[in-house]
């Protein structure tokens, strides 16, 4: 029944987010009719999260497990829930305003910024026995052009997308933030890109007969 409920609610959000197709029009590399985000190559490493591991080297040598989880009714709420208390629990600031530098990835106390949500809730629900490899770390840029960053959890059901600016749940493509890369369910250490590099040249090629144009 929660099955047949959920993939109720994704179909008349995705006919209502098909209106303005906010991320597909952002993620050109990614398919419209495509529940999950799509991978390309490997790609290099965020610099935040190369020094969180130096500093947490046996969290990131954990073993991945499962690449996704059957999304129960149990499962969901526990993401529901995880995303909750940390939106609600850690006040947003920058690295700069906590840490004094541009950049530094870490577990949250009472202030954090977007990174910082995502390794918390990729605590809690690792905690609750999520595997590894379905909570995938990601990075992009969000409506405004800046850097972002969200938990993914990959599910038979889709990707689905927990974000600090906003407690609903939602699949990857009714958000509007334009993905970049994140880890591989295979290797947490190991990021893939989530651009097409024949989409990526493409638009690169548009933009330079932009230029001679002006």
């Amino acid at each position: 029944m929660f099955r047949s409920v959920l993939l109720a609610t994704i179909g008349i959000i995705s006919m209502i987010g098909s209106a303005d197709a906010d991320a597909l029009h952002l993620n050109p590399s990614q398919r419209a009719d495509s529940p999950t985000l799509r991978e390309f190559e490997p790609t290099t490493v965020p610099f935040g999260y190369y020094e969180f591991c130096k500093r947490y080297r046996s969290r990131c040598a954990r073993p991945t497990g499962k690449d996704s989880i059957k999304l129960t009714e149990e499962r969901w709420q526990a993401m529901v829930k995880s995303n909750w208390l940390a939106n609600t629990k850690i006040m947003p600031k920058t690295d700069k305003e906590i840490f004094g530098v541009e950049e530094r990835w870490e577990y949250p106390n009472i202030f954090g910024d977007c990174e910082d949500y995502v390794l918390l809730k990729r605590k809690l629900l690792l905690e609750q026995g999520f595997p590894l490899g379905a909570l995938r770390i990601t990075v992009g840029l969000d409506a405004d052009g800046g850097g972002h960053a969200v938990l993914t959890v990959a599910t038979d059901l889709g990707d689905f997308v927990l974000d600090n600016v906003e407690q609903e749940i939602k699949r990857w493509d009714e958000t509007e933030i334009q993905y970049l890369k994140r880890q591989s369910g295979e290797d947490q250490n190991v990021w893939v890109s989530l651009v097409d590099p024949v989409v990526a040249e493409r638009s690169n090629d548009r933009e330079r007969s932009t230029a001679r144009m002006r």
